[in-house]
């Protein structure tokens, strides 16, 4: 029994590893078999069959329902197991699909308020709503533009900078 727990307790630390060593064994075999094995040899699939493996041993050796040679099988199967379930459960969580992250492309056409002139040859600042959130931008006009004026964003040609025309109303 020594040994299925033994087992056991080694997959324990094996998954505790894999949450800091995450994707450590999924590239060590680049190209193996085509990818027939992809995702079958990450360390939580591996970690959930060693554990499986040695716990499920180790109960049915214990309860007495079979001998070291049963119980071994009766582990291996359980393993094989919760490698499954552990290789469908992270299948699922991979293919999870969030909302499309805004682009600078999403801020074209948002209005926002001027929270720092911006002078005709310089910049000034913007606070937009990108996705629900405050976004503040550096900001440049053909014309100066007070503070506290509302803007309409026509280019955004940086990651951090806009091009805005007050609305006319």
């Amino acid at each position: 029994m020594t040994w299925f727990l033994g087992l056991g307790i080694t997959g324990v630390v094996l998954l505790a590893l894999s949450l800091i060593f995450d994707g450590l064994l999924d590239g060590a075999l680049g190209g193996a078999l085509d990818g027939v094995l992809d995702g079958w040899l990450s360390l939580p699939v591996i970690a959930g069959f060693v554990a499986m493996t040695g716990f499920g041993g180790a109960i049915v050796l214990g309860s007495g329902w079979a001998g070291p040679t049963g119980a071994a099988g009766a582990g291996a199967l359980s393993g094989v197991g919760a490698a499954w379930l552990t290789y469908r459960l992270s299948r699922a969580l991979l293919r999870d699909q969030t909302a499309v992250t805004p682009t600078t492309d999403h801020l074209l056409g948002t209005s926002g308020k001027v929270v720092t002139a911006i002078p005709a040859d310089g910049f000034g600042e913007v606070l937009l709503h990108l996705a629900g959130q405050p976004l503040k931008c550096a900001a440049r006009s053909a014309r100066p533009v007070a503070r506290g004026t509302e803007v309409w964003v026509e280019a955004a040609p940086t990651e951090t900078s806009v091009v805005v025309r007050p609305v006319d109303r």
